[in-house]
């Protein structure tokens, strides 16, 4: 049902791009646990007969979204069986940049395993596909998406053996939603909000200061007639003699 490699295992140690140290505050973190059962929760479960074809696809799926969806859907169509490798946060961070993912691996891995189309999924999978990993995998085809891809730790692309083999095929989903469009969107519509916010707040402040000044002014005028008024009545009783 999930996969992981010893491929990635041994690749992993030395690789430029993992981070030895990571702060709790800033990284990506989960308040959950993932148990062999919430995985079945969200998995398929069905085993790859001796006649399905295999496809094989990889990358971060985070903020699982209708281009993820398109795309796997067309990747199902290359196959019978369709297996996702998912890369760790580490691995993320460094081909989308600071503040990547914004879901953790087993976030983006459950995320994916709900997906009607996916059979299984390779959980932190290797950035560059071996022969060994779709020898071991019994990968008929990988499929990749338009977007361009970034060399390996080496300056080799992470897809030449499948392309070595002739198992390499690119896909149009056909929707161009990413990840970072999302990202860039809800920033947007968080900076317009802060905005008008600041600006409801800065109305409210000039309505408040009109009030307590109005509220000021008044008290001074009618501490004036009160004054005035008493000072009157006081010369007209001295004025006042008995008869």
């Amino acid at each position: 049902m999930l996969s992981m490699t010893s491929q990635h295992n041994a690749s992993d140690v030395a690789r430029p791009y993992e981070r030895k140290a990571r702060s709790p505050y800033t990284t990506c973190s989960s308040q959950f646990l993932l148990t062999t059962e919430k995985i079945r929760q969200f998995s398929e479960g069905r085993q790859p007969k001796p006649t399905d074809r295999i496809v094989y696809v990889d990358g971060a799926y985070d903020l699982f979204h209708p281009g993820h969806l398109d795309f796997l859907e067309k990747a199902k169509q290359a196959g019978d069986y369709l297996i996702v490798g998912i890369h760790p946060d580490h691995v993320v961070a460094w081909y989308k940049g600071y503040g990547y993912p914004i879901m953790n691996l087993h976030e983006r891995v459950l995320s994916v395993l709900a997906c009607k189309y996916v059979d299984e999924v390779v959980i932190g999978a290797p950035y560059t596909i071996t022969a060994d990993m779709l020898s071991q995998l019994r990968v008929d085809i990988v499929c990749r998406g338009l977007a361009a891809v970034l060399p390996d730790e080496t300056g080799r692309d992470p897809y030449s053996e499948a392309k070595k083999l002739g198992k390499f095929k690119l896909i149009d989903s056909g929707n161009t939603t990413t990840t970072e469009k999302i990202v860039d969107r809800i920033v947007f519509h968080r900076l317009e909000f802060e905005r008008r916010n600041f600006e409801k707040e800065n109305k409210e402040m000039k309505l408040i200061e009109l009030i307590e000044s109005s509220k000021t002014g008044a008290t001074g005028m009618v501490g004036a007639t009160t004054y005035a008024t008493r000072h009157t009545l006081k010369a007209t009783n001295c004025n006042v003699r008995p008869s």
